[in-house]
């Protein structure tokens, strides 16, 4: 049993095999998922688990160096927004359409749905480098 980080295995096995700029969505309970994309589904009932704490968990053991959110975000969920940002120091905060956000799915190597129902609770995660 692993003792550490990420318990999930298809979380853990996604971030273990990015590479620089490549990217994963934590998304809330609504954003539409591409079929092709992997679906990593993690939502159990409305706020469980919740937006910032996967983000969280995820930033435990991924390296992000840019993120992009919906302009949306800001007007329809300053809050969650606030929260976003204060977990992402040093990271480049892209703000973009959420028309935007949601082609960039169309290329992420997975979405992991959330159980969030604040509305454009989606974020776009960039992977870094650590060297």
């Amino acid at each position: 049993m692993k003792k550490i980080g990420i318990l999930n295995s298809e979380i853990s096995r996604v971030i273990s095999e990015l590479g620089h700029m490549d990217r994963i969505v934590i998304a809330d309970a609504g954003l539409p998922i591409p079929p092709h994309v992997k679906r990593i589904d993690l939502a159990l009932k409305a706020g469980v688990p919740s937006f910032i704490e996967t983000v969280e968990t995820v930033l435990q053991e991924m390296c992000v160096e840019k993120a992009y959110v919906a302009q949306e975000m800001g007007s329809a969920s300053a809050t969650k927004k606030e929260e976003l940002v204060a977990v992402l120091p040093g990271v480049q905060i892209k703000v973009i359409t959420h028309e935007e956000l949601k082609a960039l799915t169309l290329h992420a190597k997975a979405v992991i749905r959330t159980g969030e129902f604040t509305p454009f609770a989606n974020v776009v995660l960039e992977a870094g480098v650590i060297f």
